[in-house]
């Protein structure tokens, strides 16, 4: 069952990009700049209750108190390799945002996910971090994500992704229920072979061109 940290964004725009991701006739390019666009949506939508202070300034007319961002600085974390994808899009809005990556596989044995590669900033326990893959299907390797991340330190955790499977939002609450999830859509299941239905196929073959 869905809670309040589960967000669905149902914008028109973002709607309408999802809508040409999805059809297999999209080629890699088009695939490609359509995810950057809905990443900085996604963006906007993450940090919509980033704490602001009031700074002085003077514009060309008088001197004002102008709103500016404060609170903890954001960190954006690459799952490798399709989350790369949405963290183009994200550091066109965020472009003082420090990044971090995170590489797993799922063992071919025991379907469990193993790390091949972490490297975050060293102060990930003082930002905002925000996790990005685009599809979160199963939610094995979201949820093992944010457990390294939380082992390194981090306290303060979203996960942001463009398509959802209702099974992997289950394991996500499951595991981690104070990390909200934002997606720019709830799809319908999982088939047999792990493929989010309807979807897009695979998110990073798609995206880089490879099969």
């Amino acid at each position: 069952m869905l809670n309040e940290l589960v967000t669905e964004i149902k914008h028109p725009l973002v709607q309408h990009k999802l809508s040409l991701m999805r059809s297999k006739d999209t080629p890699t390019d088009n695939f490609r700049r359509l995810l950057r666009e809905i990443s900085q949506m996604l963006a906007y939508e993450v940090t919509r209750d980033l704490p602001i202070e009031f700074t002085k300034i003077e514009t060309p007319i008088e001197t004002i108190d102008a709103p500016t961002i404060s609170g903890k600085k954001l960190c954006v974390i690459s799952v490798l390799r399709a989350g790369n994808g949405i963290l183009d899009g994200m550091l066109d809005l965020l472009p003082n945002a420090r990044v971090g990556h995170i590489g797993l596989y799922r063992d071919p044995e025991t379907l469990e996910p193993v790390e091949y590669y972490y490297k975050v900033p060293e102060d990930i326990a003082d930002r905002l971090v925000i996790v990005v893959d685009p599809m979160l299907a199963t939610g094995n390797s979201a949820a093992a994500a944010i457990e390294r991340l939380k082992l390194g330190g981090a306290k303060t955790i979203k996960f942001v992704c463009l398509l959802a499977a209702p099974e992997g939002i289950q394991v996500m609450q499951k595991a981690h229920p104070d990390v909200p999830v934002i997606t720019a859509s709830i799809d319908k299941y999982l088939n047999e072979h792990g493929y989010i239905v309807p979807g897009l196929g695979d998110a990073g073959d798609r995206l880089f061109g490879t099969k």
